[in-house]
């Protein structure tokens, strides 16, 4: 067996079938579901008969599962609001056919962010490479609480074919998961510092605005570009607050643990 893809899901209904469809030229699907609410788990296991149900380990613990269940040589790591393009499947078959001497061990995919049904081709946003194929016997994720890190033992290559994510369809669903991803951003940044000044409270969102908006020319997504900084700025803010509030108004807060819900 060649390819097997693992995939994350916690109450996606709306994307897993089509998330699932751009993935069935694969050897191997294995849908790992944390525990849903929703129809994910019905509609995942009319596409593929590998979907597991387990309890909220964390990011990397999770997808480390996944990667135990696989039989795969190489390893295709995506999220269920993700979506292979054709042009990415037809990269990807070409870059792992069987090379005498092969030194490379995992490769880089340009990522395609979609907010309000708008691609972001500025601010910082693309083209976002992140490390999603790879053999298996080489990575391994760690436990960060967020943005959990691949650990590749091996050389890296880079793909030209970009992988789309359709992270933020609306304004609504932005708020909800920057409430979910600033508190386990709190309880990362803690593990850094032992306390937030007013100064930082103050300054570090309009830094990051100023950096996605101004430097990082977010201003030529338009309207959209601008939401989307005025975001990332907010999220700094509300990250510092609850770690602020963490530290001195709820210390018992620190230790609290938070199911995932990837929205």
């Amino acid at each position: 067996m060649n390819v097997s893809a693992v995939v994350l899901t916690k109450n996606e209904e709306g994307n897993i079938g089509p998330c699932l469809s751009t993935l069935q030229w694969v050897d191997e699907i294995i849908v790992v579901d944390s525990q849903s609410t929703d129809n994910t788990v019905a509609h995942a296991r009319a596409l593929t008969g590998r979907v597991y149900v387990e309890p909220w380990r964390g990011f990397g613990p999770q997808k480390n599962f996944g990667i135990d269940q696989a039989s795969g040589k190489w390893i295709l790591i995506i999220d269920a609001d993700e979506r292979v393009t054709e042009e990415l499947q037809k990269e990807i078959l070409a870059v792992i056919a069987p090379v005498k001497g092969r030194s490379v061990v995992g490769f880089r995919i340009p990522r395609r962010n979609y907010f309000y049904g708008s691609w972001m081709k500025n601010g910082g946003m693309f083209p976002d490479y992140q490390i999603r194929l790879f053999m298996k016997h080489v990575g391994r994720y760690d436990d960060t609480l967020l943005h959990e890190n691949l650990i590749i033992q091996g050389n890296l290559g880079t793909l030209q074919s970009p992988l789309d994510h359709h992270s933020i369809p609306s304004i609504a669903h932005h708020v909800r998961k920057m409430q979910h991803y600033t508190s386990l951003a709190a309880m990362e940044k803690l593990k850094k510092i032992q306390k937030v000044s007013g100064l930082t409270l103050m300054s570090h969102h309009l830094v990051i605005l100023f950096k996605t908006f101004i430097l990082k020319s977010g201003w030529k997504d338009g309207l959209p570009g601008l939401v989307a900084a005025l975001f990332a700025g907010m999220h700094t803010f509300v990250k510092y607050a609850k770690a602020y509030e963490m530290l001195e108004i709820h210390p018992c807060r620190s230790h609290s643990s938070h199911v995932s819900d990837r929205l």
